[in-house]
């Protein structure tokens, strides 16, 4: 039976600790798409505190979830277990993009490996409720390690492929809203320690 509750709980903030990955799921206002998106790299996530979940944004293949928080700010994590500690977490609540060039991306960064090489920018999710349920029929699997591979290929762009990502590759969504804005700063520009 799923339990609801008003913040993150302590409990629930140990278990979602543990966790090497989570899952995000937003959409549009209308008859747009309803996206959801696993999120890995252990040291990209945290809940900060009993209303505060945030993430960094890593270039990918789309931009829908910053396109949707534009236009429609709800937004959902997702954590399971696959080990034998069978529980299903979801947070529920709005989301707000951040931008490395913006103030507040400085009072996040230290929570957070800002070394991954493709880094867009951060989500930040305003925490108004949660449930934890069983999460019985998600079957056993191990972590065997992270998956490498998005560093490894973000590690070799060069600033001009990642001036064509902002410009053209996510700059809209899927369903035609807006992404990146033409003067987004590129990864290669970010800073990688604040003082």
């Amino acid at each position: 039976m799923a339990t609801y509750y008003d913040e993150i709980t302590p409990k629930l903030l140990k278990f979602i600790d543990k966790q090497n990955m989570f899952f995000v799921a937003t959409a549009p206002l209308g008859d747009g798409r309803v996206n959801v998106s696993p999120k890995g790299y252990k040291d990209t996530f945290k809940a900060l505190d009993a209303h505060t979940f945030a993430y960094l944004e890593l270039f990918g293949s789309g931009i829908e979830t910053k396109a949707h928080l534009r236009d429609n700010s709800r937004i959902t994590i997702m954590f399971c277990s696959f080990d034998r500690e069978s529980n299903i977490v979801r947070l529920y609540g709005t989301g707000r993009y951040v931008r490395p060039d913006d103030g507040e991306f400085r009072e996040f960064a230290p929570h957070f490996n800002l070394e991954h090489p493709g880094l867009r920018g951060l989500i930040v999710v305003d925490v108004q409720s949660t449930q934890a349920s069983c999460g019985y029929s998600v079957p056993y699997m191990e972590i065997k390690d992270e998956r490498p591979v998005l560093d490894t290929v973000h590690g070799r762009r060069q600033p001009e492929e990642w001036a064509q990502r902002v410009a053209e590759v996510n700059n809209k969504s899927i369903d035609g809203l807006p992404g990146l804005e033409p003067d987004h700063p590129l990864p290669t520009d970010v800073p990688r320690t604040y003082a």
